[in-house]
């Protein structure tokens, strides 16, 4: 990618459309331009987690995954073009396996949130479904997007689930600790049943 911005104000989407990596020009709301959208989107709410206090391993990884995420992005804005390597999701599968081997199962489903750091992540793993069902739905239409992509995509949304419970038991700035159950009916029934003799 030879190409670097020089000039941001092009005015050359005026008319609708913008430029893919390989010169053509298509409609603002191409299937392939709307996954670049919203994996643009979950770089910059990374960064906002980013902004937070963290622990640094879990920093460092992030910054990677920014990295990861921007070549991700150049792929979709190339087509035929492959920037996203197999070991990005391998890397993303020994990060998940390492943070979630430290926490306790879950006993219920949990709500999004806890403290900032982890309700930012829980925001992050949203929009990471959201992305890889872009880059899904530009596949079936009939885009060619390696597989690399649709996989990293889907890792991440888990791996960011699972960091949400990692920092909230990091609990940095004091208003976590632990997840935050959703009281479901049946469990609220439990709770309110008398003990059998």
């Amino acid at each position: 990618m030879a190409n670097r911005l020089s000039q941001i104000a092009t005015r050359t989407g005026d008319d609708g459309t913008t430029g893919l990596g390989d010169g053509t020009r298509v409609p603002k709301d191409h299937l392939r331009v709307q996954a670049m959208g919203d994996v643009d989107e979950l770089n910059s709410n990374i960064g906002v987690l980013l902004a937070e206090p963290l622990p640094e391993d879990v920093r460092e990884l992030l910054i990677t995954i920014q990295h990861e995420l921007f070549n991700l992005g150049g792929e979709l804005c190339m087509p035929g073009y492959s920037l996203l390597k197999e070991d990005a999701v391998l890397r993303l599968d020994e990060a998940l396996a390492h943070y979630n081997a430290a926490l306790p199962r879950l006993k219920e489903f949990i709500l999004p949130a806890g403290t900032r750091s982890a309700a930012i992540a829980h925001v992050c793993r949203t929009i990471a479904r959201r992305a890889e069902r872009a880059v899904v739905h530009a596949l079936h239409e009939g885009e060619q997007i390696e597989a690399a992509p649709r996989q990293y995509l889907n890792r991440l949304s888990d791996l960011l689930f699972v960091l949400a419970r990692v920092l909230n038991r990091a609990n940095l700035d004091g208003k976590g600790g632990d997840d935050v159950y959703w009281h479901s009916e049946r469990l609220q029934r439990q709770q309110n049943e008398p003990e059998q003799a």
